[in-house]
């Protein structure tokens, strides 16, 4: 979506720029959450970001991914709008438990704990190019998990696309050399 205002990236960033909302103190103490509902409710806001993540679906030889997988889970309401905007396939990376069949599992630590994400078995087919989606790229623990179980299927993992990376923490060292891109990078 442009309207000659700028690049979708460019009405994207101006869009969580006006949009993100800072919450001090959640879910704890010295924590300052970036809520991005009020992006989710703002047609124009919610419709440039998910032209922006999309971008990163197509790949260098004018294909797009085959999946977009999202992380539970804020990372499930952009990556599936992505997904159909690229014309791709949605797959749910969900909390251990959450999912009815048999799946792979990865535990892993996180900023306020520890926690382990599954994916159903099937999901991702052997060769399959698959783009991560999620809100916020901090530590990196969610999708250094989430690109294993990818692997564990046979996926090849293209990229990370976020709408948020917190550069004071560890996410890019973390997640190693797996290309990322954030919309907007604090």
């Amino acid at each position: 979506m442009t309207d000659g205002s700028g690049s979708p990236a460019e009405v994207a960033r101006e869009a969580l720029d006006r949009l993100v909302v800072d919450v001090p103190d959640f879910p704890e103490p010295g924590v300052v959450f970036k809520d991005i509902t009020p992006v989710l409710a703002d047609h124009d806001g919610f419709t440039a970001v998910v032209a922006a993540l999309a971008e990163h679906g197509r790949l260098d030889d004018g294909q797009v991914v085959d999946k977009v997988v999202g992380m539970e889970a804020r990372g499930f309401i952009l990556a599936a709008p992505v997904a159909l905007a690229l014309g791709a396939g949605f797959v749910p990376v969900r909390k251990a438990g959450k999912l009815p069949r048999e799946t792979h599992a990865v535990s892993y630590s996180l900023e306020y704990g520890d926690a382990t994400l599954e994916l159903h078995r099937d999901a991702i087919s052997p060769g399959d190019r698959v783009l991560l989606v999620d809100d916020v790229l901090a530590t990196g623990g969610t999708a250094r998990a989430t690109r294993e179980l990818v692997e564990a299927c046979g996926g090849i993992v293209t990229g990370l696309a976020v709408l948020m990376e917190l550069s004071f923490l560890p996410g890019r060292e973390t997640v190693g050399d797996l290309p990322v891109s954030s919309l907007v990078t604090l």
